[in-house]
C-alpha cells in the first residue's frame, strides 16, 4: 500500500500540470471549485481518493494562509449518474452523415433506423435512407414482411438479427452502442428529454442521464463570443 507522501505527490504533481497547462492556473490561491472538478473528471475512478488529497493539501493551504477559499469544499466524492458512454465528435457525426447520404456504394441498412413505439415523422436524409432500404428489398424474392431483409431472413419472417445490425455497422468503423450514445445525447441536449423518451420508449430518467453540463463551442453564435449585442 502506497504511504501517503507517495498518494500526495502522486495526486498533486498531475493536478498542477492540469491546472496550469488546461486551465491557465500558475498559482494555487487562483484555483475554484470548477477547476478541481475539471481535474477529478479526468480519471473518475480515482475521484474519491483524488479529493481526499486534494482536501487535505487545501486545508493545509488555508490554514497557512497561502489560499483565501478552500476549492474543495462542497466537493462530494460520489459519483455522478451523467452518462460516461463514448460518443462521436461533431466531426465524426458529420463523416457519417456524409457516408450515409452521399456514398451510394454504402449498403442501405448502415443507416436504416430502429424501432419506435410511436410513429415519428421523418426528416428528407432518413426518408432517403428509407427509400434506399426499399428499393435493396425490392430486389429479394421474399416474403419477410420486414424492412431489412438479408440471406438469413428472407426465407422466413423473423426480423435481422441484433448481430446482423452489428456486422452491418462494421463498415463505418463506430459501434451501435457508440452512434446510439452520440443520437441520444444530441436529441436529449437540444429538445425536451420527456419528449425524447417517448419517442424511443424510454425512461425519463434514462434520458434525463444523457443531458450534458457542457456545450461544444462550436454550437455557441458568434455573436456570443465576440459580445455582440
Amino acid at each position: 500500500m502506497p504511504s501517503p507522501r507517495i498518494a500526495v505527490v502522486s495526486c498533486m504533481r498531475p493536478g498542477a500540470v492540469f491546472l496550469a497547462d488546461e486551465c491557465g492556473k500558475s498559482d494555487w490561491a487562483l484555483v475554484d471549485v470548477h477547476d478541481v472538478e475539471a481535474f477529478l473528471a479526468t480519471w473518475p475512478n480515482a475521484r474519491k481518493r483524488r479529493l481526499t488529497v486534494l482536501r487535505q493539501f487545501f486545508g493545509f493551504a488555508r490554514s497557512q494562509h497561502l489560499v483565501l477559499v478552500d476549492p474543495t469544499r462542497g466537493l462530494t466524492a460520489k459519483e455522478s449518474n451523467g452518462y460516461r458512454g463514448r460518443t462521436l465528435t461533431l466531426d465524426q457525426q458529420r463523416d457519417l452523415f456524409r457516408r450515409w447520404t452521399c456514398d451510394d456504394e454504402v449498403h442501405p441498412h448502415e443507416a436504416l433506423l430502429g424501432k419506435r413505439p410511436h410513429p415519428v415523422p421523418l426528416d428528407p436524409a432518413s426518408w432517403a435512407v428509407l427509400q434506399r432500404c426499399l428499393t435493396h428489398r425490392a430486389g429479394w424474392p421474399t416474403q419477410n414482411p420486414h424492412v431489412m431483409v438479408n440471406k438469413g431472413t428472407k426465407v422466413g419472417w423473423s426480423p435481422a438479427s441484433t448481430a446482423y445490425l452489428s456486422h452491418v455497422l462494421h463498415q463505418c468503423s463506430y459501434p451501435p452502442r457508440m452512434i446510439r450514445g452520440a443520437r441520444l445525447v444530441e436529441l436529449v441536449n437540444t429538445l425536451d428529454p420527456k419528449l425524447v423518451a417517448a419517442a424511443f420508449g424510454m425512461d425519463p430518467q434514462v434520458s434525463l442521464i444523457h443531458l450534458a453540463d457542457y456545450v461544444d463551442p462550436g454550437r455557441i453564435p458568434a455573436s456570443t463570443n465576440s459580445g455582440a449585442v
